[in-house]
């Protein structure tokens, strides 16, 4: 028997309920995990909480993330007691996730954990973690670097953004931090933003093109944000989307990309291929100090899970939320 979060359906919605399951109960997969650590994204509180069509079957364990030890495996990749992440692969959505005791999934979903890592701090970045260093390494690709000017990231406050805004700096970018939240500017200072704006700045529709002020930029907002950080957008920069937190339309022109060469880089961490994880994992390894994390890190245990879920949708979490499954 393992305990769950399960996520089930019932003639008035869906229901989510901390339980006790019997491993018989674990669907398929090749390599079978204990889970230590997981976490609470954006993704798994619209799940917990029902308040978006995330889940694709019934009855669901949520959770995006996971890291542990192998346990059992039929996959020529990994051996019992081998350390493990998982990220994304719709775990949590159409496979059952990390918000469990156990967990049984496919070898290839796998990456070995970094060794400057624990279960604890790998999860301290996650998916969050992970999608913010593919968005760097996208901004990078097309040419940015820290002498171009300054680099906007929205949403700073929550998972991604504060990992965002951490690792910018540590690479010597001039940050400029978005969020709604300014009692959080200090919080976001100590990360490394040089600027704090304002949300409302960005929430109305604008102009199709604005005054030019960014390098590049991160936006995990999407809608109008995105659409007044592209007009904002500098001759020739890049824009990386990697969240819809604001809905998932985009009410904007085609002005900033014709008229200014603005690129705007979609990144998609759910199904990257695990030589791109490795990749953006060891990266992370380079530039995060483990100990630097605990500043964006709140841990809970599993039976809180639910209840901070809610926080979450109601925007009043900020930072990392990792999951002590054992508790």
């Amino acid at each position: 028997m393992f305990r769950a979060l399960l996520v089930t359906r019932t003639p008035e919605g869906t229901q989510t309920a901390l339980t006790e399951l019997d491993t018989a109960h674990l669907p398929e997969g090749d390599v079978e995990v204990d889970v230590q650590y997981s976490t609470l994204n954006y993704k798994d509180a619209l799940a917990i909480t029902g308040r978006g069509p995330v889940v694709r079957s019934f009855p669901m364990v949520p959770g995006v993330d996971l890291a542990g030890v192998v346990t059992a495996s039929r996959h020529p990749d990994w051996r019992e007691g081998d350390e493990v992440l998982l990220n994304g692969w719709g775990v949590g959505e159409a496979h059952w996730g990390g918000l469990a005791e156990k967990a049984k999934v496919k070898g290839e979903w796998l990456i070995r954990r970094p060794a400057a890592f624990d279960a604890r701090q790998a999860m301290g970045l996650g998916t969050a973690g992970y999608t913010a260093m593919l968005a760097v390494l996208a901004l990078e690709r097309h040419g940015l670097g820290p002498s171009d000017g300054e680099v906007l990231v929205t949403g700073a406050t929550g998972g991604v953004g504060s990992v965002a805004v951490t690792v910018l700096s540590r690479l010597g970018y001039e940050v400029a931090a978005v969020t709604g939240r300014p009692e959080h500017g200090d919080y976001l200072k100590r990360l490394g933003a040089a600027t704090i704006l304002d949300r409302a700045e960005f929430a109305a529709p604008g102009k199709p093109l604005a005054k030019e002020r960014w390098a590049g930029a991160i936006d995990n907002i999407g809608f109008t944000t995105l659409a007044n950080v592209c007009a904002g957008a500098r001759r020739g920069a890049a824009v990386a989307a990697c969240g819809l937190a604001g809905g998932m339309d985009f009410p904007a022109t085609v002005a900033p990309f014709i008229l200014r060469g603005v690129s705007l880089l979609g990144i998609d961490s759910v199904y990257r291929p695990r030589g791109d994880r490795e990749e953006a994992w060891a990266r992370l390894t380079d530039i995060v100090d483990p100990g630097l994390l605990e500043e964006t890190v709140r841990e809970i245990g599993l039976g809180e899970a639910i209840g901070a879920a809610g926080e979450l949708m109601d925007n009043r979490s900020r930072g990392r939320i990792v999951v002590d499954v054992r508790r």
